[in-house]
C-alpha cells in the first residue's frame, strides 16, 4: 500500500508539504506550482490512492448514502435508485442499497444497520406503515429525503407525485370514453401513495355520478401477484368491470397476464388505465395509457436536497417536493360511446 512517505521520498519533500497538495491546502501553505505539480506526479507514477476510511475517520464523513428501497425488483424502484447511484457518484459520493421486500420489520433492522456504519444521510422510500424509526434518525439530527411514500406525520424532506390527481385524471378518462363500471387494483393499504390514488379514483367517479362499486376496489399490495389474482377475480365476475386501473407497474404485468390467459383482447374486451408508465407500455399491440411518473427527476432532486442537507451541517428548512404525473393516452381504452353510436 503506497503511503503519504513513499510519495515524499519519490518527490524529495517533507510529508507535511504531500499531505496539503493532495488535501487541496496547497494555496493556503503558499506551496509553489512546481511542488505542487511535483507531488501530483509523484502520487500518479505510484498508482497512490487516498484512505477513504481514514480520510472519513479524520472529517467525520463517510462519503456514504444510504438508499432503503421497498422491492428492488420492482421497475420503478430500480429505476430511482439507478438515477440516485448516478447522481450520487457525481458529487464524489457512494451508495449503500437495501431492499425491505415491503417488509416493516426488514426496514427498522435494515435502517438500524445503516446507522450503525455511520453513513452521511438516508435516502428512503418506506413502506409507510410505521414510521417511528425513522423519526428517531430525525431526533438524532440524521439527513434524511423520502421519496414516493412520504409520512405527513414527520417534518422532514420529501419528494413525492401528485398520486391523487394522477389517478382522478386516469379514471376521469375512461368516463369520458362512456366507461362506469372502473375497478381499481390498488396497492399496500394505508400508505400515501395508495390513499391517494385510491380517493382519486373515488372522486372521479363521484364527481361524474358514478356509484363506487366496492366490489371494484381489489387488491393489497404493489406486487405482480396481486395484479394477476384480482384481475382474475375481476374478469369473472357476474357483472365484469369494463375497465381497470392498475396503480403500479407490478400490477399491471400480473394483470395483463391474466387477461392474456383468459384469451380476452385489449380494448376491445377490457380496457386498461396504468399508474407508472412501464418502459414496455408503448410496444404492446395495444400500447398502454399510463399516469407517467417523472422518476429521473425525483431521483435527482432527492439527491440535491441531502447533499445540500449534508454539506451544511445545518437543520435548514425542510423542503417537501410535490411533482406533477403526466396521463400519456394511447391505445389500451375503447371508446365505449364511439362503439354504441356505431351500433345504433
Amino acid at each position: 500500500m503506497i503511503t503519504l512517505t513513499d510519495i515524499a521520498e519519490k518527490a524529495g519533500v517533507a510529508v507535511s508539504t504531500v499531505s496539503r497538495v493532495l488535501n487541496n491546502k496547497a494555496q493556503k501553505y503558499r506551496i509553489s506550482k512546481a511542488t505542487r505539480d511535483l507531488v501530483l506526479q509523484a502520487a500518479k507514477e505510484l498508482n497512490y490512492h487516498p484512505n477513504e476510511l481514514a480520510r472519513g475517520l479524520r472529517l467525520n464523513k463517510t462519503h456514504t448514502i444510504g438508499l432503503m428501497v421497498p422491492d428492488i425488483s420492482n421497475p420503478f424502484f430500480a429505476y430511482i435508485t439507478h438515477v440516485i447511484q448516478t447522481q450520487a457518484s457525481q458529487y464524489g459520493y457512494s451508495l449503500i442499497v437495501c431492499s425491505t421486500n415491503e417488509n416493516i420489520n426488514t426496514e427498522v433492522e435494515q435502517i438500524e444497520l445503516l446507522r450503525r456504519k455511520g453513513i452521511d444521510g438516508y435516502i428512503i422510500m418506506p413502506i409507510g406503515t410505521k414510521y417511528e424509526h425513522i423519526e428517531e434518525l430525525l431526533n438524532l439530527n440524521k439527513p434524511v429525503v423520502l421519496i414516493d411514500r412520504c409520512i405527513d406525520e414527520l417534518n422532514t424532506n420529501s419528494v413525492s407525485v401528485d398520486n391523487y390527481t394522477g389517478a382522478y385524471n386516469a379514471v376521469e378518462h375512461l368516463i369520458n370514453k362512456g366507461h362506469t363500471r372502473i375497478a381499481i387494483i390498488q396497492g399496500l393499504p394505508n400508505t400515501s401513495t395508495n390513499t391517494a390514488r385510491v380517493n382519486g379514483y373515488k372522486d372521479a367517479l363521484t364527481k361524474n355520478g358514478i356509484t363506487v362499486n366496492p366490489n371494484y376496489i381489489v387488491g393489497n399490495d404493489f406486487r405482480k401477484e396481486n395484479g394477476y389474482i384480482e384481475t382474475k377475480l375481476l374478469i369473472n365476475l357476474e357483472s365484469r368491470p369494463t375497465a381497470i386501473f392498475s396503480t403500479s407497474d407490478l400490477i399491471t404485468l400480473g394483470a395483463l397476464e391474466a387477461i392474456s390467459e383468459e384469451n380476452l383482447s385489449i380494448p376491445d374486451d377490457i380496457s386498461v388505465v396504468a399508474f407508472d408508465d412501464v418502459d414496455f407500455a408503448p410496444f404492446l399491440f395495444a400500447p398502454l395509457t399510463a399516469v407517467r411518473q417523472p422518476r429521473e427527476l425525483m431521483g435527482e432532486v432527492a439527491v440535491k436536497i441531502l447533499i445540500e442537507n449534508i454539506s451544511t451541517r445545518t437543520n435548514p428548512q425542510k423542503k417537501s417536493i410535490v411533482l406533477k404525473p403526466e396521463l400519456i393516452v394511447r391505445k389500451s381504452v375503447l371508446d365505449l360511446g364511439r362503439v354504441h353510436s356505431i351500433s345504433a
